[in-house]
């Protein structure tokens, strides 16, 4: 029988990958670790506690409804992240500004950390997999003051390390340092992530396309082309590919990291800058992309190359497989 090799014994193992860090990025993954499990046991409970299920009766600073699971997820982040000793400040989509740590620990706090503490809250109410992303980056501020906007508005491949959480059939974790992505489930039976995907890979093609095709009418003709590509035996397999849109980002970002497919959440006549959200969502998941072999894309620039110029900035996205979003971003080019 192999040995279980838990989240925290890997991370003790790979920390030396990070002399500079002298264990402080170690201690801050362990806090993630330890507000997951929370929220996955917050989940758990959805539909048995009133308190934490449906509407909070507020909207966020992205003009959405916020669930009451939104904000018990975001306050627990935040609250793990203000009693370590590692974050100078955090930016969440549930918050309008960023959230700067001005006691002594949080100004001698190395990083800050921006997340979307629940992607797919909508879902929430119908039982559909929702998930946690998060995105690190070392401050640019001197170590000792306090965090200031230049620390949060940087381009995603200056990101040190990202991932999600996803709360589905199983409470699974993602990650990646910039050295390969590795999978970690939680046993429930002993309340540890145990790693269950090690060195993940994402296929260079698959047969799955996720989009919301309500909107096609209104993007650009290039995209109409490329799901008629999706649709049509002619494409790189030789048969149509399956169209599966959950409507949660890490669901469906998951399901094709492991399966291959790509995802598209294009501009419209309607948003035409996107609606994903560049810090909470799409830097991290595009840093696991590429790390898996995938890529991601605005359809004219890799994600990670974007500078953001605010918080909430919103970006299109294409993301996946690299034979697939390759395809569909010289469909884009040409009209």
């Amino acid at each position: 029988m192999s040995k279980v090799v838990t989240l925290q014994e890997f991370i003790m193992e790979k920390q030396a990958d990070f002399p500079f860090a002298s264990g402080e990025l170690s201690r801050l993954l362990y806090d993630i670790v330890f507000a997951s499990k929370v929220v996955s046991r917050d989940v758990r409970k959805a539909g048995l506690v009133d308190h934490i299920l449906g509407a909070q009766g507020n909207t966020n600073v992205q003009g959405e409804e916020q669930q009451k699971l939104d904000v018990v997820a975001d306050e627990q982040f935040i609250h793990v992240f203000k009693n370590g000793a590692e974050v100078c400040g955090i930016a969440s989509e549930e918050n309008d500004d960023c959230v700067i740590f001005d006691d002594e620990k949080g100004r001698n706090g190395k990083y800050v950390v921006l997340f979307d503490p629940l992607d797919g809250s909508s879902n929430i109410d119908v039982n559909v997999s929702i998930g946690t992303i998060f995105s690190i980056y070392r401050r640019k501020s001197e170590v000792g003051t306090v965090a200031v906007e230049e620390d949060f508005l940087q381009p995603g491949h200056e990101q040190v390390a990202a991932g999600y959480v996803l709360y589905g059939s199983s409470t699974m974790l993602v990650y990646t340092t910039g050295r390969g992505v590795n999978g970690f489930t939680l046993d429930p039976s002993i309340g540890e992530f145990c790693l269950s995907h090690p060195n993940m890979k994402m296929p260079e093609i698959g047969r799955i396309y996720a989009m919301n095709e309500g909107n096609i009418h209104i993007c650009n003709p290039g995209i109409k082309k490329y799901v008629e590509y999706c649709q049509s035996d002619e494409n790189q397999t030789g048969k149509p590919y399956s169209g599966r849109y959950i409507g949660s980002l890490v669901a469906d970002f998951h399901r094709n990291l492991i399966k291959g497919g790509i995802y598209i959440y294009p501009a419209t006549t309607n948003d035409p800058n996107g609606k994903l959200r560049l810090m909470y969502e799409c830097n991290p998941l595009a840093f696991i992309a590429e790390q898996a072999g995938g890529l991601a894309s605005t359809g004219f620039e890799r994600i990670l190359s974007v500078q953001p110029e605010k918080l909430h900035q919103r970006v299109p996205y294409f993301v996946g497989s690299k034979l697939m979003v390759e395809k569909a971003l010289s469909l884009l080019e040409k009209e």
